[in-house]
This record gives structure tokens, sequence and C-alpha cells, in this order.
């Protein structure tokens, strides 16, 4: 046996579960078997991407987790972040534009 980690986060509320797995627990098994699903009913997880710290999981049904690695469910970004930093910039140079004296 082997302990883990589920980890899923809102805006405003996260939840990390600490248990105990086999030692051929897939990422996939370790979400089920963490009981997550049941506090987010909207996680489904034959579908909803994962990762381990920070890094996707291409197949969770496969990916074979190790000792003390945490699992991260993914949700879907309110925002593209490129977008959101290009409009950041243009802001900051229109900014620096208006604080700029004419001649």
């Amino acid at each position: 046996m082997m302990r883990v980690e589920v980890a899923y986060a809102l805006p405003h509320e996260q939840k990390i579960i600490s248990l105990q797995v086999e030692d051929d627990c897939t990422v996939q098994q370790a979400v089920v078997r963490s009981g997550i699903v049941e506090l987010f009913p909207e996680i489904d997880p034959a579908a909803t991407p994962m990762g381990i710290f920070g890094k996707a999981v291409k197949d969770p049904a496969t990916t074979v987790l190790k000792e003390g690695e945490r699992v991260e469910i993914y949700r879907p970004l309110i925002a593209d972040p490129k977008e959101v930093r290009a409009r950041r910039a243009a802001k900051v140079k229109a900014q620096k534009a208006a604080e700029t004296p004419s001649e």
C-alpha cells in the first residue's frame, strides 16, 4: 500500500483527500476511491482531465501512481490565459502612452 492525494479546486473552495491505495493504482482509480466525486458531482473520472503535480496525464485510466504523488483534477478554464495576458499588456501600454507628455 502507498499514500497518495487527490486534489480539486474551485475558485472559492478546494479539497485535498489523502488516501491509501494499492501499489498498482491508476490515477483514475485513485480519484474514484477518494470519494471526491460525491463531494463534487461535476467530476467525471472517465472524462475530466487530470494530472500529477501540475503535469497533465494523457491516460488517467492506465497511468500508475507512485508513493506520495498528488492527483490533480482539472476544470475548464474561464478565460484563455494568452488572451488575458494580451489584454493586460495592452492596458499597460495604453497607460504608459497616457503618462508620456506630448511634445
